[in-house]
C-alpha cells in the first residue's frame, strides 16, 4: 500500500512538470503569437487561464511536494517550489508584457525544480528502505 501512496505523489510530481511546461510554453507562444500576428489575445492573454493555471499549480505542487517533504523530511524541494509560486503570484499583479513573463518563467522553472528534486529524494528514500 504504501508503494501505491508513492506512485499517486509521484504521478503528481510528473503533472506538476507536465503543468510547468506547458505553463512556460503558453508564455511564450502567447509573447510571440500576440506581438507577431496580433492574434488571439483576448484567449491567450485571459486573466482567468493565469489564475486557474496558478491555482493548479497551488494544489499539485501543495499536494506533491508538502507530501513529499513530510516524508523525505528534506526542505529544499518545498521552499524552492514555494519561491516559484511566489514569482508565479507576483507576475498576476503586473500588467501583461515580458515583466509578466519573466516572472511566470522564473516561477514555473522553481516550482519544475522543486517537483524534480522531490521525485529524487523520493527515489532516495525508496532505495534506502530496501
Amino acid at each position: 500500500m504504501n508503494s501505491g501512496f508513492l506512485s499517486i505523489r509521484q504521478r503528481l510530481d510528473r503533472a506538476g512538470l507536465l503543468l510547468s511546461g506547458l505553463c512556460a510554453i503558453h508564455c511564450l507562444a502567447s509573447i510571440v503569437v500576440v506581438s507577431a500576428l496580433g492574434l488571439g489575445g483576448q484567449w491567450l492573454l485571459a486573466p482567468e487561464i493565469h489564475r486557474i493555471g496558478l491555482a493548479l499549480a497551488l494544489v499539485i505542487a501543495a499536494v506533491a511536494i508538502g507530501w513529499g517533504a513530510l516524508r523525505h523530511r528534506r526542505r529544499a524541494p518545498f521552499v524552492i517550489a514555494m519561491m516559484g509560486l511566489t514569482f508565479m503570484g507576483g507576475a498576476l499583479a503586473v500588467p501583461h508584457g515580458a515583466e509578466e513573463a519573466v516572472l511566470t518563467i522564473i516561477g514555473v522553472a522553481l516550482v519544475s525544480l522543486g517537483h524534480i528534486l522531490n521525485l529524487r529524494h523520493a527515489s532516495c528514500t525508496l532505495s534506502a528502505q530496501e
